[in-house]
């Protein structure tokens, strides 16, 4: 009942949200109450697209269909202008807007545009050293040979393109890239580093770094977050066990490392004190990567029952604690853009809202998100 009433809470403000965005795109908000818009120009819009597709699908209201589908429309106009594509985030536009809307209308120009979308991110690939450059032209120097771990939630985009057109280049590019995140971005106690750096000329590993994290040593919440969905993702498509086994060590490190209220700290190896910053969207984010992992578990699993009980700690939590009021734009307070350089540290940003609708329709059965096909 809980996860229902919750739900319906954010079908609510959504459709509120609605009319004050008036078509704008929701980034983060810088404080606590407003949220900044913009005209799709951002790596964080596809996640307002995606709220707005499972609002539709969990209420059936045509209101939710129409905004959700102007969205689609948005970002045919983006890919056309090429408008701030240069980046490896176009999983997170694609596979929530365009993608969505194929999979729940199987609207044939929405599943040619995300395939087009597939065909943008394989610009990033580096053939020569094998990796997806998050950021930065081909030959930059600080980010030339630099993967990040929120990375693996852009890879489902081309398992997706692969198994529509055929195409096997998509699949194995993405494999490669998984591979090495796997391999160098896990750490041995099972923590992640937020980056990596490699010799953009040999291939050759160099060192852990971070973007968003404490410090470079650091585990970053969310970029653990990332880990545990993008992997269980990654197993879902590929069957390789040792997707499975890397989720389920990046899951319980993150659950053995969260405060008495299962919402996690903006980092892991950041000083608690009474001020440290949380961030809301790292435990959506886990809560949904730990749903996932669950729904390829047998019940013989010796550690099933530890992560059904972390994900209702963690979600209830959420829904008890950190849920906004009711004529708030946010739908989860107290989530960080990035800490390290003060930019939105304790605001609503919007991949943490969608998580948190995802992983709410995820609990009661009815989508588990568009990161791949079927319910």
């Amino acid at each position: 009942m809980m996860w229902k009433q919750a739900m319906t809470d954010v079908a609510e403000k959504t459709l509120t949200n609605i009319k004050r965005f008036n078509g704008r795109f929701p980034h983060v908000s810088e404080d606590g109450e407003h949220y900044e818009l913009n005209n799709n120009n951002e790596w964080t819009n596809g996640f307002w697209s995606g709220i707005l597709w499972l609002c539709y699908e969990y209420t059936n209201d045509p209101a939710f269909r129409q905004a959700a589908a102007s969205t689609v429309r948005s970002f045919q106009q983006r890919m056309e202008q090429n408008l701030e594509l240069d980046h490896h985030d176009i999983g997170f536009l694609y596979s929530l807007s365009s993608k969505a809307q194929w999979i729940i209308e199987r609207d044939e120009r929405a599943k040619q545009l995300t395939i087009e979308a597939a065909d943008v991110l394989m610009k990033r690939w580096r053939e020569k050293i094998e990796l997806f450059q998050a950021w930065g032209p081909e030959g930059d120097l600080s980010n030339g040979g630099r993967i990040i771990v929120d990375c693996l939630m852009n890879l489902p985009l081309l398992f997706w393109a692969s198994e529509v057109t055929g195409n096997p280049d998509y699949r194995e590019a993405a494999i490669i890239h998984a591979d090495k995140t796997r391999r160098f971005i896990v750490r041995g106690d099972d923590s992640t580093y937020h980056t990596f750096y490699f010799n953009q000329e040999t291939g050759e590993a160099l060192r852990g770094g971070t973007h968003q994290g404490y410090e470079d040593g650091s585990t970053w919440s969310r970029g653990q977050a990332w880990a545990i969905y993008g992997f269980a993702i990654a197993y879902r498509y590929t069957g390789n066990e040792r997707y499975l086994e890397t989720a389920k060590r990046t899951a319980k490190y993150f659950i053995e490392n969260l405060p008495a209220d299962y919402v996690a700290y903006w980092d892991f190896n950041a000083p608690i004190t009474p001020d440290t910053k949380r961030d809301s969207s790292a435990s959506a984010i886990a809560s949904c990567g730990i749903l996932e992992l669950l729904s390829h578990l047998q019940e013989t699993d010796p550690d099933k029952a530890f992560f059904q009980q972390s994900v209702q700690k963690q979600m209830t939590s959420l829904v008890e604690n950190y849920a906004s009021e009711k004529d708030a734009q946010g739908l989860i307070k107290r989530g960080s853009y990035s800490v390290r350089i003060g930019h939105a540290p304790d605001d609503y940003v919007i991949w943490g809202d969608y998580f948190y609708t995802e992983a709410l329709m995820r609990l009661e059965k009815l989508r588990n998100g568009y990161w791949y096909e079927g319910k």
